[in-house]
């Protein structure tokens, strides 16, 4: 089964030396990950302060600078995985070195048919 883990974490809590840090580290559980099978995609995102959120009512378009939602912490970036169950999800998100500084949220991938694949 696939699984999205997000991974939030406070981004102005992190020098550029620990966020690099994080980023080596974390293309290395990518390999890791990779290499047993697992791996799907990862990316880290740019701040908030890049950040667009788009919103349609009554078929009329809303375009807002920032997240949609005020938080302490903010999505900072994404695994996606295949797993067998949710418990080696979970044993995947524990590895994520932003767990130690944030939050890894695991949400199972609906996956629908007909949707473009690689």
């Amino acid at each position: 089964m696939k699984y999205m883990l997000l991974i939030y974490v406070d981004e102005l809590a992190l020098s550029e030396t620990e966020r690099e840090e994080c980023y080596g580290e974390s293309t290395q559980l990518a390999q890791q990950l990779k290499s047993s099978g697992q791996y799907l995609a990862a990316n880290p995102l740019h701040p908030t302060s890049m950040a667009i959120s788009v919103r349609v009512r009554g078929g009329k378009r809303f375009v807002t600078d920032g997240p949609f939602a005020e938080t302490r912490e903010q999505l900072g970036g994404y695994f996606l995985v295949d797993a067998k169950d949710l418990d080696e999800a979970i044993g995947i998100a524990a590895r994520i070195p932003m767990a130690r500084k944030g939050t890894v949220e695991i949400r199972p991938v609906i996956e629908i048919a007909g949707l473009p694949t690689d």
